[in-house]
């Protein structure tokens, strides 16, 4: 959600929260024959990126749920149907990160880890108001801007200024109607308009606090619910974000000093790294990320931090670290720049900033002040700082205490934390696991995989726990689940390149100052 700023907002598939208020009514015999019923709500459809005929459908909300005779929006979503006659009654529903990703646009990525499940399940993916199809409060793209501009601190707030006054010349454009609680409920009348009972929810990074969100409005339309790096309601993202992120960067800079081949290749790197710090700012010329163009601009400490920050979403990526600081810190800011572009350059990872500022400027920055989390050492308060600027003069939806309270749950929950996460790391999964299970720990599992990153879900054989935990007849046949496959997987050891003085790392940017779960 945040900018580091930024990275990975919070993502991968979060993007259904639960909203709050709305009357739900279960269809009665839906149960029985829920195909029958999609095939007169959905109509065929082509998503690119996947080969075969789907299903899509709009179901129209009010903007305000308290005035049904208001602003209308149409909220789109995407059924892909179970390859077996025989299917299961129960779809999964995929919930996408940002907050401000599409859910849609990220189906081409997340279906084929889900094929098991497809087989006799349903899988459904709607945007969420505010992102792709629904309603959409995306800012101009500028990703063609010098570098200069795309970075500076102050360029960007007034862009986003500028942004929102554009969208609140919209037809929908009061943004305070954008908040979780009201997405959740546009979620709750697609389940009614497809008529099935029930639905299992997988949710990952903003995409858990969605999750948490319907099933505290609706939790008798839930059969199961994964939760794949835990973004809680009461996590305030400005604020955490600076607390976990040191502390992935702290175990990246340990890990080195106590892996021998890194060691002895990077010495010192935590007193390389704290001097390149020191000696910033500094001009740099690099490839412009879009136009492939040289640049010349001033490196700022601000910039190196995210740059740096990007990685730790991935352990892949953050064993590319101390080759990278090592060779900043002689000069060749290349490969560490690169590394922090190496994310938001992916398809379908843009988020719709509007929407992603209506929610958090909303449900999170009004709780600055509050936070308990202590700021990194070298992080600080610039995400905090930043996103108060910015959420200063932003409509502002009004957030029921109760969204900030996590429900005991009588139904199945598996949650999962990579112990390398930079945004979602497991001490968020741990209180999450304690309220959900005060009436019953039989109900709720907690996997912790060590050396993953953001996103545990598409680690190893995990795909297969996740079929096995929703699949299962009975809850006691849910959890819990063996997933030693993937917590014994080892830490990535240190990149060393192949020449002396390379770092292998493309000269990209990240101009996100969000960032994603």
């Amino acid at each position: 959600m945040p900018r580091q700023p930024g990275h990975k907002i919070f993502l991968q598939c979060a993007r259904m929260l639960g909203s709050k208020g709305i009357a739900f009514v279960c269809l009665m015999g839906a149960a029985s024959a829920p195909a029958a019923v999609t095939t007169q709500v959905t109509q065929a459809c082509r998503v690119e990126g996947l080969p075969n005929e789907l299903q899509c459908g709009v179901i129209q909300r009010s903007l305000d749920p308290a005035d049904p005779k208001g602003v209308q929006i149409g909220v789109h979503y995407l059924l892909v149907p179970a390859m077996a006659r025989n299917k299961q009654p129960d779809p999964v529903l995929m919930l996408a990160g940002g907050p401000g990703q599409s859910a849609i646009g990220l189906a081409a990525a997340v279906l084929p880890r889900l094929t098991r499940l497809n087989y006799r399940r349903d899988i459904v993916f709607i945007d969420q108001r505010g992102t792709g199809k629904s309603a959409p409060l995306q800012c101009q793209d500028d990703s063609k801007l010098p570098v200069a501009q795309l970075l500076e601190p102050d360029a960007q707030a007034r862009r986003l200024e500028q942004c929102r006054v554009a969208l609140e010349r919209l037809p929908y454009g009061d943004l305070r109607f954008f908040t979780t609680t009201f997405a959740m409920q546009d979620f709750e009348a697609v389940r009614q308009q497809l008529g099935v009972p029930q639905w299992n929810l997988i949710g990952a990074s903003y995409g858990t606090r969605a999750a948490l969100e319907y099933l505290r409005q609706f939790p008798g339309q839930v059969r199961r619910t994964v939760l794949d790096g835990v973004a809680p309601p009461d996590m305030v993202l400005p604020a955490s974000f600076s607390t976990d992120g040191q502390a992935a960067l702290n175990s990246s800079l340990s890990a080195c000093a106590q892996e021998p081949v890194c060691a002895a290749q990077y010495p010192q790197l935590n007193q390389k790294w704290a001097a390149l710090l020191q000696s910033l700012p500094h001009q740099v010329t690099v490839s412009h990320p879009v136009t492939g163009l040289p640049e010349r601009f001033v490196l700022t400490r601000e910039l190196l931090l995210r740059s740096v920050r990007t990685p730790l979403y991935v352990p892949a990526l953050t064993a590319a670290l101390p080759a990278a600081i090592d060779a900043a810190s002689q000069g060749r800011f290349e490969g560490l720049l690169g590394l922090g572009g190496t994310i938001g350059t992916r398809k379908g990872m843009r988020v719709a900033m509007g929407m992603h500022f209506s929610v958090v400027c909303a449900e999170d920055a009004p709780r600055l002040m509050d936070a308990v989390d202590q700021p990194g050492a070298d992080f600080g308060r610039e995400d905090a700082t930043f996103y108060a600027r910015v959420c200063k003069d932003w409509p502002k939806g009004a957030v029921s205490p109760d969204f900030y309270t996590v429900r005991p749950t009588s139904t199945p929950v598996l949650l999962l934390s990579g112990g390398a996460d930079p945004a979602t790391p497991p001490r968020h999964g741990v209180r999450v696991a304690q309220a959900l299970a005060a009436h019953d720990t039989s109900l709720v599992q907690h996997i912790v995989v060590p050396q993953a990153g953001h996103g545990v879900a598409s680690v190893g054989c995990m795909n297969e726990v996740l079929f096995r935990f929703i699949d299962a007849k009975s809850n006691s046949a849910a959890l819990p689940q063996d997933a030693s496959c993937a917590t014994k997987i080892p830490r990535a050891s240190a990149f060393i390149p192949p020449q002396a003085g390379t770092t292998g790392a493309t000269t990209l940017l990240s101009s996100s100052r969000v960032p994603s779960p």
